[in-house]
């Protein structure tokens, strides 16, 4: 273990092996840090927050801070992260809020890049890439290996789908349907997400299988998409990856502008 001696560490904290900790950082009473952690020069892990092994946190990061959310009155709430993330400069994750599961929850293998921000109650799965700048309104979930580009920005409870591309500098409010490119303004799907599919290993047929359901559903001139959906449904020989959009879609429709976890939300809550 190497704790710097300008490191400020309470002293009821919870260390791991070979844990390291870099000039000026600093290290709250309720903080858990798992082996091999790496946490460089002035940042700041507070509030109850629980960090799992081999990650590396980078300068200025703030873990496990109060949420920024007007509801909030100072429950125990917590942030949990899992193993070998990577936060870069800036980056800031906030803990959850009473109202929304009481945890911020981070995955495996992701990579924040400088300055991105991460809200109360959000969860990120596996293998997802936030670049520079982007900012996740509270409730948001972004699910394994979607990749949001640099100066995106999520409104709250929306969710971005597994294996999702989301260009540079589009505002998302809705849902967005796993598997597919979306940007602009307003933001529009694009086209199937081939080349993130085919570097995640997807065979040439499921690639094919997921273009077409891509096509009868958002290219066709068919204006009742719950008919679409519905044919798909019922056919018993369509690939996981189309039932897994369809039902996405389903969900979708569930909540207020297509933002299913907005279900979930208490009516008199306010978020910001």
């Amino acid at each position: 273990m190497k704790i710097h001696r300008s490191a400020i560490v309470h002293p009821d904290a919870l260390l791991g092996k070979e844990v390291e900790i870099g000039p000026f950082s600093i290290i709250g009473k309720a903080v858990t840090l798992g082996d091999g952690t790496i946490i460089k020069n002035n940042v700041t892990v507070t509030g109850n927050t629980i960090i799992g092994k081999n990650n590396i946190i980078h300068p200025n990061a703030v873990l496990g801070a109060e949420p920024q959310d007007l509801k909030y009155r100072g429950e125990q709430t917590s942030l949990i992260m899992g193993d070998n993330n990577v936060v870069r400069e800036g980056v800031t994750i906030n803990k959850g809020t009473a109202g929304g599961g009481e945890k911020t929850v981070i995955g495996d293998n992701n990579f924040f890049m400088a300055c991105s921000h991460i809200a109360h109650d959000c969860i990120i799965e596996d293998h997802v890439l936030l670049a520079n700048g982007v900012l996740l309104g509270g409730h948001v979930v972004v699910e394994r290996c979607a990749k949001l580009m640099g100066l995106v920005g999520i409104q709250p409870f929306a969710t971005i789908g597994r294996h999702a591309y989301v260009g540079g500098h589009t505002r998302i409010v809705q849902d967005v349907p796993p598997y597919m490119i979306i940007e602009g303004h307003p933001a529009k799907i694009r086209q199937v997400n081939v080349i993130g599919l085919e570097r995640e290993g997807f065979s040439k047929t499921q690639i094919s299988e997921i273009k077409e359901a891509f096509r009868k559903i958002f290219r066709s001139s068919e204006l009742n998409k719950n008919h679409l959906l519905e044919t798909l449904e019922k056919n018993e020989d369509v690939s996981p990856e189309v039932k897994y959009l369809v039902a996405f879609l389903r969900n979708s429709d569930k909540g207020k502008f297509g933002r299913y976890r907005e279900s979930f939300r208490h009516p008199t809550a306010t978020t910001t």
